[in-house]
């Protein structure tokens, strides 16, 4: 965007009115006290290490190390968005940071995607759809953000995985994609001086061990072991259960008693994913549709039928909450039809400072105390 406030065009108002929503959404001003989970922390292969030759931080990404269905199955997909978002923010820091330090400004990373080992297993359609959602909010709200992207070591599987991506990304960026050949170590130093390098990639950066793969900067990743997924281990006895039709929705009104109330919910699904959304009702009484409603919480699709989703938010105002789940998007067969179970919609709501209160849809509330897992919200 250029020009001063009140002096942009309609579609860059817009534009700017949903990047503050977008921001809003995630927390993006506090982004950089959050910690991602130990699974998030050890098996998601990416990492910052170097800059390149006009001060730009590196981040890398290791495809090989990638095992996307294990993490799906570990933490929802909003964590691994939030955790990509965060690490965007830690590039922008280090961009003031590298400003300051040389005195002229540093707005771009470089990237660098070693796609060695790239296999069907990285094409799982989850997987896949997560990657797309990441790049459309990438270029929604981080726009330019990117020098370039640089690959290497890329098999014959690779135009199959780009040309799924490419839909989510502007032309503009494609033009920054460039895909090094054999001698792509001799190639990179071009981008990259040899002491910002490390030795695994053709420079001469290593870790104070001596390490060539640079470990204490990027992770390599691997195959998530069995015990961090949660699908099999969470065991949260759900009250209710309905069934939600392929374009259908479930609604449910919570009344909230007083600002600073917080709703919780917990829910899962059987036979794919599910959208979520919370608005505040504006007639207090009456069935509103959505239109009419004021928005709290945007739509989002959540893989509840591999990690069961709990998540909260903080009213500001009092009236009824009406929490929405449907928008089922699911594979179907020719002549085929699957619906998603919810087996819960758990709702907390407690004045600041005080222990949780479980709800429950038409019931009283549940007794004082924690919410299952023993984790106070």
């Amino acid at each position: 965007m250029s020009g001063q406030v009140g002096d942009l065009s309609p579609s860059q108002e817009r534009a700017l009115a949903q990047h503050m929503k977008f921001r809003k959404q995630q927390d993006l001003d506090n982004i950089l006290a959050w910690q991602p989970s130990e699974v998030v922390r050890l098996y998601e292969p990416s990492g910052f290490c170097g800059h390149d030759r006009e001060g730009s931080p590196v981040w890398y990404h290791i495809i090989r190390g990638l095992d996307l269905k294990g993490l799906l199955l570990s933490v929802s997909k909003q964590e691994l968005l939030r955790f990509n978002f965060w690490s965007l923010e830690l590039l922008l820091r280090d961009c003031e940071q590298q400003s300051q330090k040389l005195g002229k400004k540093v707005e771009k990373i470089s990237t660098v995607f070693d796609f060695e080992g790239l296999s069907l297993r990285h094409l799982w359609k989850p997987g896949v759809e997560l990657v797309q959602e990441f790049f459309s909010a990438l270029e929604a709200n981080y726009p330019e953000i990117l020098k370039n992207l640089i690959i290497v070591k890329a098999p014959k599987l690779f135009p199959v995985a780009f040309n799924l991506i490419k839909p989510y990304i502007t032309e503009e960026t494609r033009r920054k994609v460039l895909i090094l050949g054999g001698n792509w170590k001799q190639e990179l130093l071009k981008f990259i001086s040899p002491d910002q390098l490390p030795v695994e990639f053709g420079g001469t950066m290593t870790d104070p061990d001596g390490n060539p793969k640079c470990l204490t900067k990027i992770n390599y990743g691997g195959d998530v072991p069995q015990h961090y997924f949660l699908r099999n281990h969470v065991r949260v006895q759900y009250d209710h259960q309905a069934t939600v039709g392929r374009g259908s929705s479930l609604q449910v009104d919570n009344e909230i008693l007083f600002p600073g109330c917080v709703l919780r919910w917990q829910f899962a699904s059987d036979g794919g994913d599910i959208g979520f959304r919370v608005f505040l009702k504006t007639k207090m009484g009456e069935r509103q549709r959505a239109a009419e409603m004021t928005e709290v919480l945007a739509s989002q699709r959540y893989n509840a039928h591999m990690v069961p989703e709990d998540g909260s938010l903080t009213c500001t105002e009092a009236g009824v909450c009406e929490c929405w789940q449907g928008w089922l998007l699911l594979d179907l067969g020719v002549g085929g039809r699957c619906t998603a179970c919810i087996r819960s919609h758990q709702v907390g709501a407690l004045a600041p400072g005080s222990r949780v209160w479980q709800w429950h849809p038409g019931l009283v509330p549940a007794q004082e105390g924690e919410v299952p897992g023993g984790r106070p919200l």
